[in-house]
């Protein structure tokens, strides 16, 4: 084969392979109070997030949650707006609605995703919670396209009242887009009134040519009952690059507020994420 179309071919296939490659972008969308916990959020269930995470969750605490979240990467030039609704006061049966709209990408490779989750969490008994999400993604640009519709579901242990132990499946319907990859999680969370901590582990056993592993842990300290401050790591499995988040918040006395967040990409990795959530909580 003469040697330009040789060229060609290997940086055509190069070039495809990186397209397909598995990606955090739609995993990586939360609350500001989550960012600043370095993404360990899925057994705490202290916010609308959790019908993102695991969708058990939401059924821990009884509460009407509403939460506006944006956020903005000012190197990597990618954001979200986002709202979410959760109801866990009115019966057993936890609801929750989600809408982001995530900008991903750059110039011509800038794509738009508009993601929709519908999740429901029950508690079999005080120590068991199950739950369960349905999700929509439609995504366009010129070099991605999405319009699919997949699933989670949800485990979650309280053997104490204030020990929490979950794991979750994510994106179990294959739609073959690298944005809606499969991914399971393992997650531990320790709550008291002033003090919380916990971890979390995503586990990718199918996108790449080797199991991919992104860890997180953040912890939580109340000051006065008003005043949150967090902070946080991930190591992200797919960039291999490591993160370090901080975050302040107000509490209201009806439980609503307001959080900040800034994430910190270390060595190879350039991103600089501030992130702001306003909270709203009727118990």
């Amino acid at each position: 084969m003469p040697l330009r179309p040789s060229v060609l071919l290997i940086a055509l296939c190069v070039s495809t392979s990186a397209l397909a490659q598995p990606v955090e972008d739609l995993r990586d969308v939360m609350s500001a109070r989550a960012y600043a916990m370095g993404g360990a959020y899925r057994a705490l269930g202290l916010g609308a997030e959790a019908v993102l995470g695991n969708p058990a969750a939401m059924a821990l605490f009884p509460a009407y949650r509403v939460e506006g979240t944006g956020a903005w990467d000012a190197n990597q030039k990618e954001g979200l707006l986002g709202i979410s609704v959760m109801d866990a006061s009115m019966g057993r049966l936890a609801m929750g609605l989600d809408y982001h709209w995530v900008s991903l990408g750059r110039g011509g490779a800038r794509s738009s995703a508009h993601l929709s989750s519908l999740a429901a969490g029950l508690p079999l008994s005080q120590a068991v919670m199950l739950g369960a999400a349905v999700r929509y993604l439609r995504l366009s640009g010129e070099s991605r396209y999405a319009n699919s519709v997949t699933g989670d579901f949800g485990l979650l242990l309280r053997p104490a009242p204030n020990f929490m132990a979950g794991v979750s499946a994510h994106n179990l319907i294959n739609t073959d887009n690298v944005e809606l990859t499969r991914y399971y999680s393992a997650h531990l969370g320790f709550l008291t009134q002033q003090f919380s901590v916990a971890a979390d582990v995503r586990a990718d056993f199918d996108s790449g040519e080797k199991d991919t592993f992104t860890y997180a842990a953040g912890l939580e300290y109340l000051v006065g009952q008003i005043l949150p401050v967090r902070a946080g790591y991930t190591y992200d499995g797919f960039r291999k690059v490591s993160q370090l988040s901080t975050g302040l918040g107000f509490i209201s006395e009806g439980g609503g507020g307001l959080d900040i967040a800034y994430r910190h990409d270390l060595g190879a990795g350039n991103g600089r994420l501030l992130a702001l959530t306003i909270r709203l909580q009727l118990q």
